[in-house]
């Protein structure tokens, strides 16, 4: 039984200049943006951590009784004793649920929070000894880069839980796909999908009475403050939550309470109250729909889970190299 500490690298491309240079143009673009990876600082984390555990936000619960039920079908159609490489871990329980089915000798945790992250993979070290574990921190959401040094070599085991994928518009899901099938090197792809449903469930899943998800799209601005060196003041800023019933996308936006200027080194944004500033989309598919999307990705034979309601989807997906197209 292994008793190595965790590996930990992080990967040079988010350097403090171009974290910097991206904020800053999304905050003078036409539109003003954020991407939602900003999100997710430390506090951040763990705000996300208290949202999961609402009686309005049905992903996680819905996922975790899917794979409860279903794992061992899961395991044999994604293939057992691999490489299991978790994208966005977080707090890595949800791969660690799988070890016993998956039985990866070493599992790879991806996710932008080092911090977080660190911590995470250290208590799961102690639980099992015996796999070698290793913590990347890399946004992945330009370019998926797994050192292959630190992952080993293929067929390898993707995860990617938590419907994160719907962070991406079609396009961009679709390039992250093709990323990740050449990832897998052969292996396999296990992925969580929100599905279309009743706009009022959909809705208090974003926006909970108790304004959790509120905190958690309002601590971004602390963290724009920090990284940017912005004067953003949570006073002036409320959470909004809508359905595009157009995109199938929740958007999560925060509306300017008053007139105001922001100001960091080098620029400054003026928003009229009212105006918003866009955090986040969450793409809701079909099951027909992110079928396709597996199918023009490369991956083939794709099985499909879903809770008694069709709310939420676990897909698992071959990615057979040299795989051409064909339906799934």
């Amino acid at each position: 039984m292994s008793a190595n500490p965790p590996q930990f690298h992080s990967r040079p491309t988010d350097d403090a200049a171009a974290v910097r240079a991206e904020l800053g143009a999304g905050l003078l673009a036409s539109v003003p943006v954020v991407a939602p990876k900003f999100l997710y600082d430390t506090l951040g984390s763990r705000l996300f951590e208290a949202i999961t555990e609402l009686p309005e936000y049905y992903p996680t619960r819905t996922e975790a009784a899917l794979m409860a039920r279903h794992g061992p079908a899961m395991a044999a159609a994604v293939g057992r004793g691999r490489v299991l490489v978790d994208l966005g871990a977080g707090n890595c329980a949800k791969a660690a649920r799988l070890f016993g089915l998956l039985q990866p000798p070493r599992y790879v945790a991806v996710d932008i929070s080092v911090d977080f992250l660190r911590q995470a993979l250290q208590g799961l070290q102690r639980e099992h000894p015996a796999i070698d574990m290793v913590g990347l921190g890399l946004d992945f959401s330009q370019r998926l880069d797994l050192p292959a040094g630190l992952v080993g070599p293929g067929p390898r085991t993707l995860f990617y839980p938590g419907s994160s994928i719907g962070n991406f518009n079609p396009a961009q899901a679709l390039a992250l796909l093709r990323q990740i099938h050449a990832a897998c090197e052969g292996g396999a792809l296990l992925i969580g999908v929100d599905l279309q449903k009743p706009v009022d469930v959909l809705e208090r899943a974003y926006d909970d009475p108790l304004g959790v998800t509120a905190a958690f799209n309002r601590n971004l601005l602390l963290n724009l403050n920090r990284l940017l060196g912005a004067d953003f003041a949570l006073a002036d800023w409320a959470h909004v939550a809508r359905f595009d019933p157009v995109q199938s996308r929740i958007e999560m936006h925060l509306r300017a309470l008053r007139d105001v200027c922001v100001r960091w080194p080098g620029g400054e944004r003026r928003f009229q109250a009212g105006q918003s500033l866009h955090t986040e989309n969450s793409y809701k598919y079909t099951r027909q729909s992110f079928m396709a999307l597996l199918h023009d990705a490369g991956f083939a034979h794709a099985a499909c889970w879903t809770d008694a309601q069709e709310w939420f989807a676990v897909f698992a997906a071959q990615a057979a190299p040299g795989y051409a197209g064909g339906l799934c």
